[in-house]
């Protein structure tokens, strides 16, 4: 479905300047839900026993095996502006929270399998060393709009008072308030669009990576150049360099998939490159696990 187009359409229905529509589109991703319960057709399975391509062993980290988390048939997700899933087969994603959280960064203890269309699969035998999530149930699809952390409060947060922001931020804020004067408006729309879900989520696909997550990114491809010699950073010039950093990052990067653990502890992210999601590379996300909050 082209949701650019339908959000493009009723902007100008209401009133909005279409080149006032184009920027907020800029800005604006939209995410899956994933959700258990009846609700139209299944789109994956939580929980449970994953389907494995015949003869593949169940992805482990060395001698551990990893938790199956949840699997999606990406034919039957939604299909989003911007957002390169593979058209069809299936995802599978496997993570240890705990280790993944202890590892710091070390990527031993998250793995994205695809498994192409037509391959022949088997559910993999269980037994007592399989580490599952707990009981099997289908998840369906929604979508809801997502936007960069800097984007503005929406109407659940208080505004920022503008003293609280640093300098960068503060331009950022100016900036969008000069390029978007029908900010509440726009976003109000892609609410009546894609409604908020009263309905617990088991996950999310796509939409944007948490601020830490990017955050944690932008140190470490900060911390690489200037030990390469690329670049010299002086103390007082780090946050002001890592913020513009993560502005950037945050374009660059999309999260694959976020899901709570069992235990709800934890908190498990996927993220890719934008431009490694549309070549196919799914091998380049990261795992990454945060306490939950």
């Amino acid at each position: 479905m082209d949701h650019q187009g339908r959000f493009r359409r009723a902007a100008l229905a209401s009133g909005i300047p279409d080149d006032e529509a184009s920027r907020f589109l800029q800005h604006l991703r939209l995410s899956i839900r994933l959700s258990g319960g009846s609700g139209g057709v299944p789109v994956g399975q939580f929980g449970g026993l994953p389907r494995l391509p015949v003869g593949m062993d169940w992805p482990s980290a060395g001698v551990t095996l990893l938790p199956f988390i949840f699997s999606v048939d990406c034919a039957a997700l939604p299909r989003i502006d911007g957002f390169s899933l593979p058209a069809d087969g299936s995802l599978l994603f496997f993570l240890e929270h705990e280790q993944d959280h202890l590892a710091a960064g070390e990527q031993n203890y998250g793995r994205v399998v695809y498994v192409p269309p037509g391959t022949d699969t088997e559910v993999a035998a269980g037994s007592t060393d399989s580490p599952t999530t707990g009981d099997q149930y289908d998840v369906h699809a929604t979508l809801r709009p997502e936007y960069p952390d800097w984007f503005g409060a929406d109407g659940d947060e208080e505004e920022e008072d503008e003293d609280d922001l640093s300098p960068f931020q503060q331009q950022l804020a100016r900036d969008l308030e000069r390029d978007l004067p029908h900010l509440d408006e726009l976003r109000a729309l892609a609410d009546d669009l894609w409604p908020p879900f009263d309905r617990l989520a088991s996950a999310y696909i796509g939409g944007y990576a948490d601020e830490e997550v990017i955050r944690g990114i932008a140190e470490q491809t900060l911390a690489w150049r200037e030990k390469t010699g690329e670049i010299v950073i002086p103390i007082a010039k780090w946050y002001s360099h890592l913020e513009k950093e993560m502005h950037q990052l945050t374009s660059e990067w999309v999260s694959l998939a976020r899901f709570p653990a069992a235990d709800e502890f934890y908190y498990g992210s996927f993220v890719i490159r934008q431009d490694d999601l549309a070549a196919g590379r799914l091998d380049k996300a990261l795992s990454v696990t945060e306490f939950s909050e």
